[in-house]
C-alpha cells in the first residue's frame, strides 16, 4: 500500500462539480489501495475576494485577523470535499492547518513552516479514512495564533505534510497538464516537459512560473520527494519533479527547459552613490531591515572625475513604494543623489542544466531579443539560468521570440489550460 498527498488548487475546487470531479479521483486513487491524503486551496478566487472584503472594512487591515479570516476559505473547501467523498462511501475527516501539526513561525501573511507533527493524520489514516487538509494556514510555535504562508501556500504545506509522513509521492493538482517549456497562456505552442529536476524547477519558479510555489520546491529537494505536477481536468500523465532526468529518459536532454517571465517586480535606481567602501552595504542593510527582498543588481563603473556611481536593482512591486521611502531616510547619511523608481519592467529568463555543456546559447538569447525589438535594461546569469529586465510591454513578445529560438515550439499545440488562472 502506498501513501500518497494530493493537492487541489482553487480552480480545481471552483464549484460544486469540481468538489464533486476532485472526489471522485480521490476516491479512485484510495480504491487503488493507496493512502490518501489531500490539501485544497480555497475555491475559485474566495481569497482574493476576501481581501477586497478586508480593504472595503480597513485600508490596513491587521495580520492577526487578516489570517484569520484568510484561513476560513480553505476551511469551507476542505468541509464540502470532504462531504462530497462521503456521499461516494468513503469515510473522509478533514482538518485545519493547526489541527493536522503544521506549526509555523509567527510572521503573519508570509510564515514558514518549522515542523509538522502530523498525529492526527496519522490517525485517519489508520482508521482508512481519507485526511482532507486545508493548505496555506498552520499555527504559530510562539504566540499560538493562526497563520497563513503566503500566496502558492497550499503547494508547501502538501510538500511538507509529504516529507512528514514520509509519502511516496506528492500530486500536484493544478489546471494544466503539467510544468511547460513556458507559460501555456503566452506561448500556446509550448510543450508538456516529462522531467524537470529541483535545481531547474528552483530557477523557473523564482523567476516567475506560477506552476510551483518557490518554497514547496526548496522543500521537495532538501526531503528528496517526488513530485507529479498533473491536471485535476483530465487524467494525462504530468511533469515529475525530481533529483535528476532519468538516465535514458532524454538522450540529447534540451539545452533550455524553460522560459519563464515575471510582471512582479519594480526597478530602483539609485543615482550619483559616493564609490567607497561600505555604502552599498548600507544601502541594502536598511532595504533587509524592512525583509524586503531584492532580487537583480547592477552597479555602474564610477565615474573617475565625480567617484560617483549609479546602483540598480528589483524588488516586488509590492514593495516599491517601502524601499523607496527607507532610501530617502538614509539618503542624507548615504549621500547619494535622487531615486529614480520604475514599475513598467518585466523580467524574462531562461532556465536549462543543459546550458552548463552548451557553447553559445547566450549568442542565441541576445540574438533573438534584438530581433523581437527587445531593449535589455539589465542582466543577470547563473549556472543555469539567464535573466533580463526589460519593457513590460514587451515581454510577452521576448518570451514567444526566445521559446522559438530555442527549438520549444511544439509540432502541435497542446497547451491546455482547463480552469482560468488559478492555481
Amino acid at each position: 500500500m502506498g501513501l500518497i498527498v494530493q493537492k487541489y488548487g482553487g480552480s480545481s475546487v471552483a464549484d460544486a462539480e469540481g468538489m464533486k470531479r476532485v472526489a471522485a479521483r480521490i476516491v479512485a486513487a484510495k480504491k487503488d489501495g493507496n493512502q490518501v491524503v489531500v490539501v485544497v486551496s480555497a475555491m475559485g478566487d474566495t481569497t482574493d475576494e476576501l481581501i477586497d472584503l478586508a480593504n472595503a472594512v480597513t485600508p490596513i487591515p491587521g495580520g492577526r485577523e487578516l489570517d484569520m479570516l484568510l484561513t476560513a476559505g480553505e476551511r469551507i473547501s476542505m468541509a464540502l470535499l470532504a462531504m462530497a467523498i462521503s456521499n461516494l462511501g468513503h469515510e473522509a475527516r478533514s482538518f485545519t492547518g493547526s489541527q493536522a501539526g503544521v506549526i509555523t513561525d509567527s510572521a503573519h501573511g508570509r510564515a514558514r513552516i518549522i515542523d509538522v507533527t502530523p498525529g492526527r493524520i496519522q490517525e485517519a489514516l489508520a482508521d482508512g479514512a481519507i485526511a482532507i487538509v486545508a493548505g496555506f494556514q498552520g499555527i504559530s510555535q510562539d504566540t499560538k495564533d493562526i497563520t497563513t504562508l503566503g500566496r502558492g501556500g497550499s503547494d508547501t504545506t502538501a510538500v511538507a505534510l509529504a516529507a512528514a509522513l514520509d509519502a511516496d509521492v506528492c500530486e500536484i493538482y493544478t489546471d494544466v497538464d503539467g510544468v511547460f517549456s513556458s507559460d501555456p497562456r503566452v506561448v500556446p505552442a509550448a510543450r508538456k516537459l516529462k522531467t524537470v529536476t529541483y535545481e531547474e524547477m528552483l530557477e523557473l519558479a523564482a523567476a516567475g512560473a506560477k506552476v510551483l510555489h518557490l518554497r514547496c520546491v526548496e522543500y521537495a529537494r532538501r526531503y528528496n520527494l517526488p513530485i507529479h505536477v498533473r491536471s485535476s481536468f483530465s487524467p494525462n500523465e504530468g511533469t515529475w519533479v525530481v533529483e535528476n532526468h532519468p538516465e535514458g529518459g532524454n538522450m540529447e536532454q534540451a539545452i533550455i527547459s524553460g522560459i519563464a517571465h515575471d510582471k512582479s517586480e519594480a526597478k530602483i535606481t539609485i543615482v550619483g552613490v559616493p564609490d567607497r567602501t561600505g555604502i552599498a552595504a548600507r544601502i541594502f542593510q536598511a532595504i533587509a531591515d524592512a525583509d524586503i527582498n531584492i532580487d537583480m543588481i547592477v552597479q555602474n563603473v564610477s565615474a573617475a572625475a565625480t567617484g560617483l556611481t549609479d546602483i540598480s536593482f528589483t524588488v516586488p512591486k509590492a514593495e516599491g513604494a517601502n524601499a523607496t521611502a527607507i532610501l530617502k531616510r538614509i539618503q542624507g547619511e548615504v549621500g547619494f543623489a535622487s531615486i529614480q523608481y520604475d514599475d513598467s519592467i518585466g523580467k524574462l529568463s531562461l532556465v536549462g542544466a543543459g546550458m552548463r555543456s552548451h557553447p553559445g546559447v547566450t549568442a542565441t538569447f541576445f540574438a533573438a531579443m534584438a530581433e523581437a525589438g527587445l531593449n535589455i535594461e539589465m542582466i543577470s546569469t547563473s549556472e543555469i539560468r539567464i535573466s533580463i529586465i526589460c519593457r513590460e510591454s514587451d515581454l510577452e513578445k521576448g518570451v514567444r521570440a526566445a521559446h522559438t529560438a530555442f527549438g520549444l515550439d511544439a509540432d502541435q499545440v497542446e497547451a491546455v489550460v482547463y480552469g482560468g488562472t488559478g492555481r
